[in-house]
């Protein structure tokens, strides 16, 4: 072959080849392919330096003596720099459970909107309220620059001393995957990627990097794994955050048969999976299904950088693996939007997101007991005490710090040291309960005792006709409670205030169940979690009767510490690093599930809840088949509109007892208005999964339910039967 025919060949060859990349550039550009074929497409145009660039990155904060955080970023907890080449956008993370965070003021002056706990959002049993809190914060996500929200909490509360449960949705597998999907979704739909966490058994906060969870791989399915998996199809986030703890002998982000078995396999989840933050601990992590690793300055090393490209060339992580993990980050990209020339940053409207986080406010304060005196009548001499309600309402500290719009009300340290110091403080947002009362009640006269001495408070309050005693237990990341007490004496306080006078009501501020060893004296319980930046009005609005209370409790108040399966803390106490086994031989029996079993009397019932109205249940159809749906209806007996919260629970199955939510309904009627409620259980709540066949089996036969205003109440009750079956895992 002559020279100038090499030459021709030669330039037609790489001619062909630009074709091709014309093409395919082309094609991923082209919104009408599916977003698995633009991602294809799309990362086969990648360099092995740029695909390895998508796969980890730093913290956007800046510590003392290190650099500035990296350029392109929006200071916040993530940034994965895009790929310019190719119109890759960089992914800009922001910690966003109850709002967009501001940590350590690296966004000067930031403020955002502040919801309730997640506790509270699940006390409303509410799934639309979850879907407008999540859109909500999306938009506020965009105005800011941020295209990755660290949301979605859906890990069960297994244990009411985790400092983590109130950024969780509480201890049923069905009411947290729920309102965990719709707040997944509302997030999703602003053209913003979410996440759904800590995958899996995240239990508890004390040695949460050493703590080895142990449970039985049915157990693990019918409970939290469950969760999960109803908010991922609820949701579709775009990445699952995986956990710092170990599930039955290994990490959670380096778990084969978590993250490739259950989650990539069983699942087919096609997102992409994203370490939490310092939970990396080996390259082979790769392998084991782990997609990226994020803040990775808190890991001992930048395992998915250099190390992981050694080992790509080695072959000791295969070429294929590699391209499946940028795959996976491009789809949820494209699926979230991040390419297809999103929309202009919204107009943020104030007003209407405070509205929204008082909507959950007042729908998830729960009223836990009332000898009636509550509402509160007009025209009264009242007097509130202590915890800083002249201020604010407390929130729960860790990463999901908001610093609500107004600023912080009362910052009170709690002191420590280490990496969590930062948040080693009691933040009370802007909404003061006593200015909120005075301007709902002008007649009254209202005074404010501080409650540090109990004497002093018991006397103001037999001066007064009501005494509103406020109670708080601030709740952290990394920090779980000793016990369930009040603490700081507390107990004593709210002792004396209630001997003192008999017309009282006593507001908790918690990130979960508390003692309540003063309960009998009380003459109201009220319980509000961490209310937000609207909650002080939402308190008084419940209070004053403005708003009729319609929250139930979102997990079991227990009598005793001694009703729960581990009654001392795994791994308090030990050396750091030592890691410790955490067993939970409860199984499936999250929460008021082992109270039913074991045949236990809580303090009060998953699922409680006071109104000032009245409702009746009747008209009940069970229906049989591949599932069971059950219709009755709801009628508001009272003289007052409210919101009722009828459940739905399964109660035998082809002969055995158990308990299990499988439905429920928030239903607001007008006094006299009556409403046709129906449930259609998700057949994996009627069923047991199989190990062995690695498939989800129901019995058949004749299954029992019944209706209720809680787990411990039955209004009404029937049967069906149904069908002997199989489903996919």
């Amino acid at each position: 072959m002559s020279k100038n025919r090499v030459l021709v060949s030669a330039l037609a060859a790489s001619l062909a080849c630009s074709a091709i990349s014309v093409q395919a550039a082309e094609g991923w550009r082209n919104p009408k392919l599916s977003p698995d074929e633009r991602a294809r497409l799309l990362d086969a145009e990648l360099t092995p330096d740029e695909r390895i660039g998508l796969l980890h990155g730093p913290m956007a904060l800046s510590f003392p003596g290190g650099p500035p955080i990296p350029e392109g970023s929006v200071g916040g907890a993530g940034f994965i720099p895009g790929v310019p080449r190719l119109g890759i956008p960089a992914l800009k993370e922001t910690d966003a459970s109850l709002g967009i965070t501001n940590p350590g003021e690296v966004r000067p002056g930031d403020v955002a909107t502040a919801l309730p706990a997640s506790l509270a959002l699940a006390a409303s049993f509410n799934p639309k309220l979850a879907y407008e809190g999540g859109a909500m914060i999306g938009r506020e996500a965009a105005v800011r620059g941020f295209n990755v929200l660290l949301a979605g909490g859906v890990n069960l509360a297994r244990d009411p001393r985790n400092g983590r449960n109130f950024e969780y949705l509480g201890e049923d597998p069905l009411l947290a995957g729920l309102l965990g999907g719709e707040s997944i979704r509302g997030i999703q739909d602003q053209n913003i990627i979410s996440t759904v966490k800590h995958f899996s058994l995240n239990g508890q906060e004390t040695g949460r990097f050493y703590a080895n969870s142990v449970i039985g791989e049915a157990a693990h399915r019918e409970s939290d794994l469950l969760a999960f998996q109803i908010a991922i199809e609820k949701g579709q986030p775009g990445s699952v955050m995986c956990a710092y703890n170990l599930v039955n002998g290994a990490y959670s982000c380096g778990n084969d048969h978590l993250l490739n078995g259950v989650l990539k396999g069983d699942w087919g989840y096609k997102g992409w999976v994203m370490s939490d933050w310092g939970a990396v601990h080996a390259t082979d992590y790769a392998l084991k299904g782990l997609d990226q690793q994020s803040g990775e300055q808190l890991d001992q090393q930048v395992w998915f950088g250099e190390l992981l490209k050694q080992a790509s060339v080695a072959g000791t992580v295969p070429a294929a693996r590699l391209s499946d993990m940028s795959r996976r980050i491009l789809r949820s990209m494209f699926v979230a939007g991040l390419f297809d020339g999103k929309p202009s940053k919204p107009q943020i409207d104030a007003a209407a997101h405070a509205a929204i986080a008082k909507s959950v406010a007042d729908e998830g304060i729960v009223l836990l007991a009332n000898k009636g005196v509550l509402p509160l009548a007009a025209g009264k001499k009242v007097v509130v005490i202590g915890n800083q309600a002249d201020a604010g309402v407390l929130s729960g500290a860790g990463s999901s710090q908001v610093t609500g719009i107004g600023g912080n009300a009362r910052v009170v340290p709690i002191g420590g040291d280490g990496p969590m110091a930062m948040w080693g403080r009691q933040v009370f947002h802007a909404s003061s309960p006593l200015k909120a009362l005075r301007a709902a009640m002008p007649g009254a006269t209202i005074t404010f005792a501080d409650g540090r001495y109990p004497a002093e408070a018991a006397a103001a309050a037999k001066a007064a006709d009501i005494a509103i005693v406020f109670a708080t237990q601030w709740m952290a990341e990394a920090v779980d409670a000793y016990d369930l007490s009040l603490p700081q004496g507390q107990d004593e306080l709210i002792r004396a205030v209630t001997a003192a006078n008999p017309n009282n009501i006593v507001v908790l501020q918690t990130g979960g169940p508390v003692l309540m060893p003063w309960l009998d004296q009380a003459g109201a319980v009220v319980s509000a979690w961490y209310s937000g930046q609207k909650g002080g009005e939402a308190i008084a609005d419940v209070l004053t009767g403005k708003t009729n209370p319609s929250g139930r409790l979102p997990v079991t108040f227990p009598a005793s510490l001694d009703q729960y399966p581990r009654r001392d803390l795994p791994g308090w106490g030990l050396p750091k690093k030592q890691q410790f086994d955490v067993v939970y031989d409860e199984g499936a029996d999250v929460g008021y599930r082992r109270f039913a079993a074991l045949g236990m009397k809580p303090l009060f019932p998953f699922g409680h809840g006071l109104s000032y109205t009245t409702f009746a249940y009747d008209k009940l159809r069970v229906k049989g088949g591949d599932t069971l749906t059950v219709s009755f209806q709801v009628t508001n007996t009272g003289k007052l509109a409210g919101k009722d919260a009828p459940q739905v629970y399964l109660t035998g199955a082809g002969g055995q007892k158990l308990q299990r939510l499988i439905g429920f309904d928030k239903v607001d009627l007008k006094p006299g208005e009556s409403r046709t409620v129906t449930v259609k259980a998700d057949p994996r709540l009627l069923a047991n999964f199989d190990e062995a066949g690695r498939q989800w089996r129901v019995a058949g036969g004749t299954y029992q339910v019944t209706v209720g205003a809680s787990a411990e109440s039955v209004t009404l009750s029937g049967q069906a039967k149904v069908s002997k079956q199989t489903l996919k895992p």
